[in-house]
């Protein structure tokens, strides 16, 4: 089986449009909730979210093509163009039919969908729509106007698994790099689902928090006064490449992408299994896979959305399968200062793995005040400020609605 390395990373996030702001701001404990600018909040219960900020398309794309994009799509472009340049990858030089692309998303191009909605429900019964509505809002089309932009030619898809999409994306690359199917795959996911839908819907499951007087504080993953979570945007993209390809052109590369998990809770359609069932068993596969053991592993970026019910999952899920190591782990929810990104949640948190072990820097759990006592007391949640250590190996969960559970394992590289 061939090697997949980490060479690329792109983000666009409520807390940075490029992946140097982005880490600074996460590991200095900045929170990116703030009250929602998109629409009218007056009748919603909840009226704040992880926003992206000082976003232009007009950066990433000609006036006509935002036209045609949903945001989800042009978060997901935006993020990739930083990740082509990050990598340094020739497109003139490298093999285009073995480059390919799986960008993941919850929902996909949900402001598009509740625009062309609303319009067509004021405009009464003549069905007008724009002509780019289905293009737009199909979840498949940040993958396919990725590669139709750069020209890939390879493998190119999108999956959608809820929470655990993007992660879902990276899992898949390795396979695909390991059977030797690509040379270089863009992997990860965008979300744009900050809309009067989405937040009443989420509203109506009573899943988000309702702290709208102090929105800074509102996600706190552990904490025993935590009452659900922040809804978060963005998107992030892995350059994921086969090491020789990597060796052969002199590739910078941040680290190893060793393993990955997949599995279900098979329990509920919104909530996850009470003792973390799906969660154990992904995490399991996932270091099988990487063939290490839980006493290699340094930190682990949790799910942990800031749920009441969660949050105590995935601990009981940590106490399981790390037992007498639990003291050795870092563990950090970095939705504290990104919210919730949904389907480009596991994206945007596997690159604080790759940043924790290039840097030696484990982000924050913020606004972590009382742990929650039903939460294992030798957990280490590196509550409020971040710490220096020597990152070896990384772990990222992601958990869907669906009970879809899926983990990554990054390492650092070693020839």
């Amino acid at each position: 089986m061939k090697r997949a390395v980490i060479t690329g990373l792109g983000a666009i996030t409520p807390i940075g449009n490029e992946v140097t702001e982005f880490w600074k701001n996460l590991i200095h404990g900045k929170s990116g909730a703030v009250m929602i600018t998109r629409f009218d909040t007056s009748f919603h219960k909840t009226k704040f979210a992880c926003e992206v900020k000082e976003f232009d398309p007009l950066r990433y794309f000609e006036r006509q093509e935002v036209r045609k994009t949903d945001l989800y799509t042009q978060f997901a472009m935006a993020a990739t163009d930083e990740c082509l340049k990050d990598s340094g990858l020739d497109l003139k030089t490298c093999d285009l039919t073995r480059t390919g692309v799986i960008m993941a998303t919850g929902i996909g191009g949900m402001q598009t969908l509740e625009e062309d909605l609303i319009s067509f429900a004021e405009g009464g019964k003549i069905p007008r729509f724009s002509p780019f509505f289905v293009t737009k809002m199909i979840s498949n089309m940040a993958a396919g106007q990725i590669s139709i932009r750069y020209g890939f030619n390879g493998i190119s898809y999108s999956i959608s698994s809820a929470c655990s999409s993007s992660n879902h994306a990276i899992g898949n690359a390795l396979d695909l790099i390991r059977l030797g199917r690509a040379n270089v795959i863009f992997a990860g996911g965008s979300e744009a689902s900050i809309t009067q839908a989405a937040i009443g819907g989420f509203n109506s499951m009573k899943a988000l928090s309702k702290r709208n007087d102090a929105p800074e504080l509102a996600s706190r993953p552990f904490d025993i006064s935590r009452d659900g979570f922040v809804s978060g945007e963005g998107a992030g993209v892995l350059m994921i490449e086969e090491l020789e390809h990597a060796l052969k052109r002199g590739a910078r590369i941040y680290c190893e992408l060793a393993g990955y998990g997949a599995a279900s809770d098979a329990w509920h359609v919104a909530a996850t299994h009470p003792e973390g069932l799906g969660a154990v068993l992904a995490m399991q596969e996932a270091l099988a896979d990487a063939r290490i053991t839980k006493d290699d592993v340094t930190y682990i970026n949790a799910h942990a959305t800031s749920t009441p019910v969660g949050d105590i999952s995935e601990c009981k899920a940590i106490e399981k399968v790390f037992q007498n190591s639990l003291d050795k782990i870092r563990i950090s929810a970095t939705k504290s200062m990104t919210g919730h990104l949904l389907g480009a949640a596991g994206a945007i948190e596997s690159i604080a793995c790759v940043k924790a072990i290039e840097t030696g820097i484990v982000p924050p759990t913020i606004n972590l005040e009382e742990v929650d006592p039903a939460i294992h007391p030798q957990l280490n949640f590196t509550a409020n400020e971040a710490i220096t250590t020597e990152v070896k190996v990384a772990m990222n969960n992601t958990f869907g609605f669906g009970g879809h559970t899926s983990t990554t394992v990054f390492k650092r590289y070693i020839p």
